[in-house]
């Protein structure tokens, strides 16, 4: 049996990890290296890409600065998240806004060292990220559209750091950019009608507060209508292997999730919304192992 201690300091540990994501964090290094072998560079023997001590830097450099976004953000956006997410707000004030600040800084100050390591030109990268997030956490969020615009821009952010250090230009590489922005971007919009109490109670001023729900949905519904273009050229002009079953996938899911966005009319329905883009953001980092299947099997087996 653990003693009284031991299970208050479990549940901060809990605590902090539903604060910075770490499910999320996991995925999105994941994804980093994923993207690392099958897109930016498929000609590099597997092995060289996996222990690249400088890829391994750039992608803990990137955890550790999205670990104190999500800090930073909760910093700001505690008494909003208490109206809008209830029962994971009580998790998080288990850490002390202290502590939140202390583990931002340390975060911060880790991801700035081991982007060291790679270039003078990676702790540049790095340091405009830490403060891009702050600055949007800090003022951008509550205007509107560029607050969602600039969200989706952070978001795709460590994956542009390894495309620089790979220095791959191929188009594909932009087509599958464009793709995923514009998923993270209608994402970014459905959290506004999902949050809408807690961003009207807290004054921020987003565009269903603004301009009504409706507006919303049309923009929403154009940025996923948006996707056709890239997912059509993944699937007709480039190579990405069965990668393509995914993009076909798509089509039909954000078909389906159109036909649900005009008929929510209430916050159960757009975080079921929201889980569905998550679903499908998610499903999109696993299936770039069907850009090249042989790989994968090879090394199966």
């Amino acid at each position: 049996m653990l003693s009284r201690k031991n299970k208050l300091l479990l549940l901060k540990m809990l605590s902090l990890f539903s604060i910075v994501r770490g499910y999320n964090i996991l995925v999105i290094a994941l994804a980093q290296y994923l993207a690392s072998i099958y897109i930016l560079a498929p000609d590099l023997p597997l092995r060289k890409v996996v222990f690249d001590l400088n890829l391994f830097c750039i992608v803990l450099s990137s955890t550790l600065v999205i670990a104190g976004g999500y800090i930073i953000n909760s910093f700001y956006d505690s008494e909003k998240d208490l109206i809008n997410k209830p029962r994971k707000s009580m998790l998080d004030r288990l850490v002390g806004q202290q502590t939140k600040l202390s583990a931002y800084f340390t975060m911060n100050f880790l991801a700035a060292f081991f982007a060291s390591y790679v270039s003078f030109r990676a702790v540049f990268f790095f340091s405009a990220y830490i403060f891009g997030i702050w600055f949007y956490s800090h003022k951008l969020k509550k205007v509107p559209f560029l607050g969602n615009f600039v969200s989706a821009t952070l978001a795709i952010a460590p994956f542009f750091a390894v495309f620089v250090y790979y220095k791959n230009f191929d188009t594909v590489i932009f087509v599958h950019a464009l793709f995923l922005f514009l998923l993270i971007l209608a994402r970014e919009m459905i959290k506004d009608l999902e949050n809408i109490a807690g961003d009207i109670a807290q004054n921020y001023k987003t565009i269903p507060i603004l301009y009504g729900a409706k507006i919303s949905k049309i923009g929403i519904t154009v940025l996923i209508a948006t996707t056709l273009i890239p997912s059509l050229l993944l699937i007709n002009y480039f190579d990405v292997g069965y990668m393509y079953l995914y993009f076909i996938a798509c089509i039909a899911l954000l078909g389906i999730f159109l036909v649900l966005l005009w008929k929510s009319r209430t916050k159960f329905h757009y975080v079921w919304l929201h889980n569905i883009l998550k679903l499908i953001i998610v499903l999109g980092v696993f299936s770039i192992l069907l850009i090249n299947v042989d790989l994968v099997l090879n090394r199966i087996l």
